[in-house]
């Protein structure tokens, strides 16, 4: 009779729970254990199971391959391996699913008890929405396995973040519903020693951040070429209420709001206020118009006592000045949209010098040499001012106040997204040697959310022009 060996750590799983997440760094042994008691489970059991992933182009895509691998190492007998469903002489099942092409398709899952989704980190919240109420059975089970990608995934939201604390404090949670677990390679007895190996170079090679999602299970909010390091965001919470810099955020000057519309229908829409170098509120809409949306971060801007209100007039928001001037008539409002499509010569500070190094250097490059448009312009400038925190609240060098940047946390309602969105902001090629950054075109097609909270964080650093007064010529004084 084979005897099944699993980490220490993972055994909970053997008691019936309706939701059973497993998620953790590599190595951990959590989907081979999860394929054994399954195995087991459809054995003894005679009970049907379902391998499922958001993305299933082949069988090869499934975890087929894996329960193959397992009855084989464990010597199991009764299991007939087919090419793409396993059969059990007790009259169990295994076959597979792909959830992204055909969400719907689980619904008819009639029968099943056991519902399997590995590396659901890319589940869709649609596959989520429809899969959750496919447990019909009163015994069936969702269990997913995955190492976290961004804390904005809906998996992530559904699932991890409601129980944060307990899972951060214990590395375990547990109720009537639920059973979540994390897990990496220090709870697996049986870690490989070749992967030990690996993991020791991660550890002089990757950035902190990376070895940390890779090997600790931690959130992966950063993407390839990403202009604002997760490093930078964390130092710049709250970064202004740190007793040594808190006079010096003192905010001075004009307190800016801005505004990223909708693209289109229910597209989300971003809003944030700065005053000075603390950002002290950024909030999204995820539902209606372009207009409603409009009318929500105008209306907030007058609330929070804005001097500006910028927005973003390429696309959709070109058509929102009516829509804006009608919002501030009779109020103290001044306004302004915001290009981030100009280039060249047209963008903000074209003719001045990018970084001015030395005055009688004739050599240094303006604005329109460094930066392809508004909207890199501006990003880099907030990168530069994310970094800079990080120089002087981490590593304990002085920066210029001016030059830095803080997130007020009370005034931001979902921290995680935003980060999320702010690191996840990458660079592109340029043939002409200029900084550009990915559209948000180019960012859909790697699966990017679309930045609206951190395209409104961006433009809020919109810095007004100041019209110098003209020189009045008064008459002399009439001398009696």
């Amino acid at each position: 009779m084979p005897r099944l060996q699993i980490p220490e750590k993972l055994q909970p799983l053997l008691k019936p729970k309706k939701f059973k997440v497993i998620y953790g760094g590599r190595g951990s042994g959590k989907s081979m254990t999860v394929a054994d008691l399954l195995l087991m489970k459809c054995q003894t059991e005679g009970s049907k199971a379902s391998g499922m992933r958001e993305m299933m182009n082949s069988i090869d895509d499934s975890v087929h391959a894996l329960f193959e691998e397992e009855i084989q190492r464990l010597g199991l007998s009764g299991f007939s391996v087919g090419r793409n469903h396993i059969e059990i002489d007790s009259g169990g099942l295994i076959s597979y699913k792909g959830l992204a092409r055909n969400p719907e398709s689980v619904k008819s899952m009639h029968g099943f008890k056991y519902f399997w989704v590995e590396e659901a980190a890319t589940l869709s919240k649609r596959s989520l929405d429809l899969l959750i109420p496919t447990l019909r059975k009163e015994d069936a089970e969702l269990w997913l396995t995955f190492n976290p990608e961004s804390s904005a995934d809906p998996v992530y939201q559904e699932f991890i973040k409601p129980f944060e604390h307990e899972l951060s404090k214990n590395g375990y949670y547990e109720d009537d519903l639920h059973m979540i677990i994390k897990t990496n390679y220090c709870d697996n007895p049986f870690f490989p020693k070749n992967l030990e190996l690996l993991r020791l170079k991660h550890k002089e090679t990757k950035s902190r951040a990376e070895y940390n999602h890779i090997w600790l299970g931690e959130t992966n909010d950063s993407v390839e070429n990403s202009i604002i390091k997760v490093e930078w965001f964390e130092a710049a919470l709250n970064a202004h209420k740190l007793p040594h810099l808190e006079k010096a955020f003192e905010p001075k000057g004009a307190i800016v709001a801005a505004h990223d519309p909708s693209d289109t229908g229910n597209d989300a829409k971003g809003y944030a206020l700065r005053h000075g170098s603390i950002i002290k509120r950024i909030e999204c809409k995820d539902t209606g118009e372009i207009d409603e949306g409009c009318d929500w971060a105008t209306g907030k801007a007058i609330q929070d006592g804005a001097d500006w209100f910028v927005w973003d007039g390429d696309g959709c928001g070109t058509g929102l000045k009516r829509q804006v001037s009608d919002a501030f008539k009779g109020k103290r409002v001044d306004y302004h949209m915001f290009k981030g499509s100009l280039s060249g010569a047209g963008q903000d500070n074209a003719d001045f010098v990018w970084q001015e190094i030395d005055e009688k250097d004739d050599n240094q490059k303006t604005y329109s040499e460094t930066f392809l448009n508004n909207r890199s312009q501006y990003y880099m400038q907030l990168a530069q001012k994310f970094y800079n925190t990080y120089r002087c609240v981490i590593k304990g060098e002085y920066v210029d106040p001016a030059d830095m940047i803080s997130l007020d946390t009370d005034g931001i309602e979902d921290i995680d997204r935003l980060k999320a969105e702010v690191c996840r902001i990458p660079r592109k090629p340029n043939n002409r040697g200029l900084y550009q950054i990915m559209s948000k075109n180019d960012m859909k097609t790697l699966k990017i959310q679309s930045p609206n909270m951190a395209d409104a964080l961006m433009m809020s650093l919109y810095i007004p022009q100041v019209n110098e007064w003209e020189e009045l010529n008064y008459p002399k004084a009439m001398i009696i």
